[in-house]
């Protein structure tokens, strides 16, 4: 990451969602154009990496954390607020009234430090909680319907108990051999 200049602060932008990549390709391309590339340093969308398995395959895709914002370092004036605020697909700077407010750099690092841990450790894309009750799609216990007993997110894996011959059995599965009823 560039080294942040005195007067280079981060803004939040508000896009269109689902156009953020080409909201900051075009960004980038009009302050080359209009030479004020030495005021927006760096345009950042947040991402992270989730694993799902569709088809029996895993894999792994990028989301975003902020879906419908990107983040600008760059140096305000008439001239580059004047640029942000007319590219297509921005709707304006996230603030009060019409000035810009900045992110705190204690802000800007918990984002940039939380989005460097998800993008180097891909987090399942189906979320699951304690005491859920789930439907196992695969393996022996395929169609039993259970409880979720314990999570391991770093494994992947849940341990569910099912309910065989009126008694709660405890069985090990991957996130992706059950489903939410």
């Amino acid at each position: 990451m560039k080294s942040v200049m005195s007067e280079a602060k981060w803004y939040v932008v508000h896009t269109q969602t689902g156009v953020e990549a080409r909201v900051k390709a075009s960004l980038e391309t009009r302050a080359e154009t209009a030479g004020m590339k030495h005021l927006i340093h760096q345009v950042l969308i947040p991402t992270e990496k989730v694993s799902e398995v569709k088809e029996g395959k895993k894999r792994i895709s990028e989301r975003k954390f902020f879906p419908g914002y990107i983040l600008i370092q760059m140096d305000l004036t008439d001239d580059s607020w004047y640029l942000v605020r007319n590219t297509p697909g921005i709707s304006g700077f996230v603030g009060s009234g019409k000035t810009p407010i900045p992110l705190t750099e204690g802000d800007v690092d918990q984002i940039v430090r939380q989005q460097e841990e998800k993008t180097s450790k891909p987090k399942p894309k189906v979320e699951f909680t304690v005491g859920e009750s789930v439907r196992v799609k695969e393996g022996s216990f395929a169609n039993f319907n259970g409880t979720i007993d314990e999570i391991n997110p770093n494994r992947g894996k849940l341990r569910v108990l099912v309910n065989i011959f009126g008694r709660s059995t405890p069985v090990e599965l991957e996130y992706w051999q059950v489903e939410k009823i």
